[in-house]
């Protein structure tokens, strides 16, 4: 009888036991701490969410952890205590804020202005009675944008491939992507492109253009277009490209009956010097930067004209021959002869003759009568002049 009664006694302390540690068992799986995974910019605010669901026990405090990039030792940084608020475990509270509610099992955390250091895993722990603790890990990435810049070279025109222009993103996490925009230049030059990785999590890529410099590269816009999950839009950055070199032909063109134009194309922009071959100068000449008027028909107008062109880069010349005579009549005459001089080979002379003083209409005679073949050289094109000259002076007009 005895025996009987034990034996029940103990099946039902077993069924009793069994039953409250599946009380028990049902009430830790139903308890959580949740957490997740941050992606900020840098420089913004990171919200570190932490919060308990599942129970009803009281929270005695809830405890913060960190392994970063400038904390590589596990530690523990802050404690919140439901009378006393949040309290520093080492130094001071710095750019956190306690944005939870106790009452409301939620422990989460405010960073302000993320740095690159604050990157790595943020340990939440809450501390319940009388279960202990429970915790979740969140893990905060930063993005980094790049710092985008264009450099170009001091170029001038030649033969040889060299570096044009380099854009260089820096600094950036996760790597940026580097591509150009090169218009009609594609297929005239080449892209390079190189990748660097720092200490501290960031990579700096920078992409080159080279080419050949010519004219008509000269002035050409190419873009650079930076791409990062950290931009909230593609970077575009445009370039001039800037090919230096010295004046080329200097012609001398008409700007109105009674004035004239030196043009020349170089760069950077050439500057203009009128002068006679004699270094005399006569009152009725006018010489402004590239042009040169006459302000009356006169006899002291005779002479050769030289008109410098020049920049950093070099020289070149162009020549107006001007002689005035006095025929039967009140009427003058004219004779110019316009010379381009090239500094590396002769040029011919071209003769224009002008009738009653005045000089033809705009346009008219300068591309008309510009021929270069015919005189073989400089000098024997003068020497023409003045045997023209001198049969004027004897003869007259025709």
């Amino acid at each position: 009888m005895g025996t009987k009664t034990m034996i029940a006694l103990f099946i039902l302390d077993y069924h009793h036991v069994l039953l409250v540690s599946l009380i028990v068992s049902t009430v830790v799986e139903a308890l959580e701490v949740t957490g997740g995974n941050m992606t900020v910019a840098l420089g913004e605010t990171a919200v570190l969410p932490c919060k308990l669901t599942g129970t009803s026990e009281p929270i005695t405090q809830i405890s913060w952890q960190r392994v970063t990039r400038g904390r590589p030792q596990k530690e523990n940084f802050l404690t919140i205590i439901p009378k006393d608020g949040l309290k520093p475990v080492n130094g001071h509270v710095g750019r956190f804020t306690f944005i939870g509610s106790i009452s409301s099992n939620d422990g989460s955390l405010q960073l302000a202005s993320v740095e690159l250091m604050d990157e790595g895993i943020y340990t939440c722990i809450f501390t319940l009675f009388p279960s202990g603790n429970h915790g979740a890990d969140i893990l905060l990435n930063l993005l980094v944008p790049p710092i985008s810049s264009l450099k170009g070279n001091l170029l001038a025109l030649g033969s040889e491939e060299v570096d044009l222009v380099t854009c260089t993103a820096a600094g950036s996490r996760p790597p940026a992507q580097v591509r150009w925009l090169t218009g009609t230049l594609a297929g005239k030059v080449r892209i390079t492109n190189s990748s660097t990785e720092h200490p501290n999590g960031t990579t700096t890529t920078v992409s080159s253009l080279f080419g050949v410099p010519t004219r008509e590269m000269n002035q050409h816009v190419v873009r650079c277009v930076v791409t990062n999950a950290a931009l909230s839009k593609e970077e575009t950055l445009a370039f001039t490209i800037q090919v230096y070199f010295s004046p080329l032909e200097v012609s001398i063109r008409q700007q109105a009956k009674d004035s004239f134009e030196c043009v020349t194309e170089a760069n950077p922009r050439a500057s203009f010097t009128w002068n006679r071959s004699d270094n005399s100068w006569p009152q009725s000449a006018r010489a402004d930067a590239a042009t040169l008027r006459f302000v009356s028909m006169a006899s002291d107008l005779n002479g050769l004209y030289q008109c410098e062109a020049s920049n950093s880069y070099g020289t070149k010349r162009g020549h107006l021959y001007v002689h005035v005579t006095s025929g039967g009549c009140t009427a003058c005459w004219i004779v110019l002869c316009l010379l381009l001089l090239a500094l590396s080979a002769g040029t011919a002379a071209v003769m224009f003759l002008y009738k009653s003083g005045k000089f033809p209409r705009t346009g008219e005679g300068t591309s008309r009568n510009r021929m270069s073949d015919t005189t073989p050289n400089t000098a024997q094109g003068v020497e023409e002049e003045e045997e023209e000259r001198d049969r004027l002076q004897t003869e007259g007009p025709v």
